[in-house]
C-alpha cells in the first residue's frame, strides 16, 4: 500500500519501535481528536462514545507500556457509527472528519498495543489524509505539512512537549474544519 507517511519516519518506526510506536500513535491521535470529540459532542446518545474516545485517547499517552486491552478497545470502537459499512460513504464535512479521527484512532491501538510499525503507518496515513483534504478545501491552509513536520518530531521530541503541540495542533484542524461546515442561522 501507498502511504503519505514519509519514508523517514516509516524506517525510524520498524526500526526503533516500541515506545517510539506508542508516543507517534499517541501524538497523531490526540492532533486528530478534536475532529471526533468536538464534532460528535452535540450528537444524541453518543455520550458513551465520546467518552470511550476520550479515555482511549489519554491511555495511549502511557507510552512506556502497551495497552494490554487494545484488542478488546479496537472491537468496541469498531461498533461505532464511522466505522459500520456505508454504501453512501461520507458526503457530510463533520461525518468525514469525525471518521478519519476514529480511523486513527482504530490504528493507534492496535499499534500500541502490539507494537505494530505498519498499524502506525496507517495511523500516520489517516491523519495526514484528512489533513490533506482539508488543505484542498480551505484557502491557504498547510494542514498536510504541518502534519508531516509533526510525525517527523513525534520520533525524536519528548513526551510533554509533544503533547502540547499537538494538543494546540489539534486545535487549529477543528477551527479549519469548523470554518468548513455549513452556517447555522437561528430564528
Amino acid at each position: 500500500m501507498e502511504t503519505l507517511v514519509e519514508e523517514a519516519v516509516t524506517e525510524a518506526l520498524r526500526e526503533e519501535g516500541g515506545e517510539a510506536i506508542r508516543l507517534y500513535v499517541s501524538a497523531c491521535t490526540e492532533r486528530m481528536a478534536p475532529l471526533f470529540v468536538s464534532l460528535r459532542a452535540s450528537a444524541p446518545g453518543r455520550e458513551a462514545d465520546l467518552d470511550f474516545y476520550a479515555e482511549c485517547v489519554r491511555d495511549l499517552w502511557y507510552a512506556d507500556r502497551p495497552l494490554a486491552d487494545a484488542a478488546e478497545r479496537v472491537g468496541l470502537l469498531e461498533r461505532f457509527p464511522e466505522l459500520q459499512p456505508n454504501e453512501e460513504g461520507f458526503t457530510d464535512v463533520a461525518d468525514t472528519y469525525a471518521f478519519f479521527a476514529v480511523l486513527c484512532l482504530r490504528h493507534a491501538l492496535l499499534a500500541h498495543g502490539l507494537g505494530s510499525a505498519d498499524d502506525a503507518v496507517s495511523c500516520g496515513h489517516a491523519a495526514l489524509t484528512a489533513m490533506g483534504m482539508l488543505d484542498q478545501n480551505v484557502a491557504g491552509a498547510s494542514l498536510l505539512a504541518d502534519e508531516q513536520r509533526l510525525q517527523s518530531l513525534s520520533l525524536s521530541g519528548d513526551a510533554s512537549s509533544l503533547w502540547d503541540t499537538s494538543v494546540t495542533a489539534g486545535r487549529e484542524r477543528f477551527r479549519a474544519v469548523l470554518s468548513r461546515l455549513p452556517v447555522r442561522h437561528s430564528l
